[in-house]
């Protein structure tokens, strides 16, 4: 089944203390953005990527897509007001109505080929796949008189991608209004009224998001075997 992976771009350097947007940063001579176009295309030959970026920043999408991979499965568009609304613009860009949608966080460099399979295939099975991993730490909720204690067990930290089949998240995306609860695409499946199904995530999955966790990433990259598999 044909795929599509919108890959939203939409960060800024605030948290990272630096003018340029972290995606754009640098991650052992190449952008962090290029990492994650890299592995959806090596791992699934008819995959297209629709990266979403900022209107300000398009000229240097279009700058890492002519240096590193070409428009053949490439196509740029801007984002919007919030990540639901650029979810949105990528959306509109999608050609099929029996395929198979991916959106993952341009700053998530290290999904790798088997988290992208396992996925996919929950799609095929339920409709939809949405990557955890375990909370490791101890959790406290905030409640009307002070703060509670919540079973970790309980608790499951979200990744991207966020894999659904296009006739779930497209009416789900364009069926409904916007609300600051929808954090993520799931979120806005679920105010749809239908249900999540959940796969093992991968704890080099990081988010970059700020100048440690750019050390981090340093450390992985060096530690794992970057390479992935091709399918269909």
């Amino acid at each position: 089944m044909k795929k599509y992976a919108i890959i939203v771009a939409g960060g800024s350097g605030n948290r990272m203390q630096t003018n340029i947007p972290k995606q754009f940063l640098m991650l052992k001579g190449k952008p962090i953005l290029y990492y994650a176009i890299n592995t959806f295309l090596k791992t699934f030959t008819d995959c297209s990527i629709i990266l979403v970026l900022p209107e300000e920043h398009i000229a240097a999408g279009q700058e890492i897509i002519d240096a590193f991979f070409g428009y053949e499965r490439i196509e740029l568009t801007v984002g919007g007001r919030t990540r639901f609304h650029s979810v949105q613009n990528g959306l509109l860009k999608v050609k099929d109505n029996d395929c198979v949608i991916f959106v993952h966080d341009a700053v998530r460099p290290f999904v790798d080929s088997e988290l992208l399979q396992n996925c996919y295939n929950c799609v095929l099975e339920n409709g939809s796949a949405v990557p955890v991993i375990e909370c490791k730490d101890s959790v406290r909720m905030l409640v009307e008189k002070g703060n509670e204690t919540v079973d970790r067990n309980l608790v499951k930290l979200v990744q991207t991608p966020q894999a659904f089949h296009s006739k779930i998240i497209l009416p789900a995306f364009f069926g409904i209004d916007y609300k600051d609860k929808f954090t993520d695409e799931a979120t806005v499946v679920e105010a749809f009224g239908l249900n999540i199904s959940l796969v093992n995530g991968n704890t080099n999955n990081i988010k970059i998001t700020n100048p440690t966790d750019l050390i981090l990433a340093e450390s992985i990259l060096d530690s794992i075997d970057y390479k992935t598999t091709t399918t269909s």
